[in-house]
């Protein structure tokens, strides 16, 4: 049976007493007490289903030593307060369906606790074991920060590029794609979409008004009871976010998805945030990681706001 692995205790490399890093404030939690939290991180080691180059197994790792250096203080919200980190999810050996299937009954656990998970990927084809256990027992939207719609369908086996088929076939309400860009999903997968009442923002959508485009975005969504985000990095442009799987030109700028996150996270409804795609061994200067680190930080202050 999967399991957790027991997480590191964290800390921050300052030595200022007053200089307070998410490495100070994060503790580490089991099932039994994540309940305790607002928010509990959970590490997703896995690149299996990547469609692109691998490397992302590696992110998890990376993203909490970049967010352990990170200050906790939001000029506008303060600083982020009750965060604990449960630990790895133990990938078991096998093919995606079994690596998907172990996973949800984990996630299945996790959110039954009450706390918001933070899931540090990994691939994108988690994304369905993610957030499918919310399904279950209310109406779920997603809003996507991601280059791409991944919608395919699933041939021989799920990928990276498969998860919201996964999803709407499993009941998904509502699906709204920010920053998806031109030329990087073929028309048929833009008009499964349009046929699911999904929306999509692309990145010219964003750049004057990042807030509205949230609203968008959560517009899009209705009244659905729960809102699930996931943040590929492969949505900022390749110059901001070089270690992904399949960077390319255009994307968001870290200011624009900042904001926004800051902005989401604010609603009432959420239920559950990851960021996929990370791969630090595709890194260049630890751009991508450091991004990374700071997306999970601005959403947090989010949060805080709304709890």
């Amino acid at each position: 049976m999967t399991d957790l692995t027991d997480p590191s205790p964290w800390t921050g490399p300052s030595s200022d007493p007053n200089d307070e890093q998410f490495g100070d404030i994060v503790e580490t939690a089991t099932l039994a007490t994540a309940a305790e939290y607002d928010v509990v991180l959970v590490g997703e080691p896995y690149d299996g289903a990547v469609i692109g180059r691998p490397g992302a197994r590696a992110g998890p790792a990376a993203l909490r030593r970049e967010l352990g250096g990170t200050k906790t203080h939001h000029i506008e919200r303060g600083p982020v307060r009750s965060v604990a980190d449960l630990g790895d999810i133990e990938i078991p050996a096998g093919g995606v369906e079994r690596v998907q299937s172990a996973v949800r009954s984990m996630t299945a656990e996790i959110h039954a606790t009450g706390a918001v998970p933070v899931f540090l990927g990994g691939d994108n084809s988690l994304t369905f074991p993610n957030a499918a256990p919310l399904l279950a027992h209310e109406t779920v939207g997603a809003v996507s920060f991601d280059a791409h719609l991944d919608c395919r369908a699933v041939r021989d086996e799920p990928t990276s590029g498969t998860p919201y088929r996964q999803l709407h076939d499993a009941g998904l309400d509502a699906l709204a794609v920010v920053g998806a860009r031109h030329f990087e999903t073929s028309t048929a997968y833009h008009d499964y979409l349009a046929e699911q009442g999904g929306t999509v923002l692309p990145p010219a959508s964003v750049a004057g008004d990042p807030a509205g485009a949230v609203d968008d975005a959560l517009a899009a969504l209705g009244d659905v009871d729960a809102v699930y985000v996931s943040l590929d990095l492969d949505v900022l442009s390749a110059a901001a976010a070089p270690g992904v799987s399949a960077p390319t030109p255009g994307g968001l700028s870290t200011r624009e998805l900042f904001g926004m996150l800051g902005r989401i996270a604010s609603d009432d409804r959420i239920a559950g945030f990851e960021v996929v795609e990370c791969a630090p061994p595709l890194d260049a200067g630890n751009r991508t990681t450091r991004a990374g680190a700071r997306a999970v930080a601005h959403f947090l202050s989010g949060l805080g706001g709304s709890r």
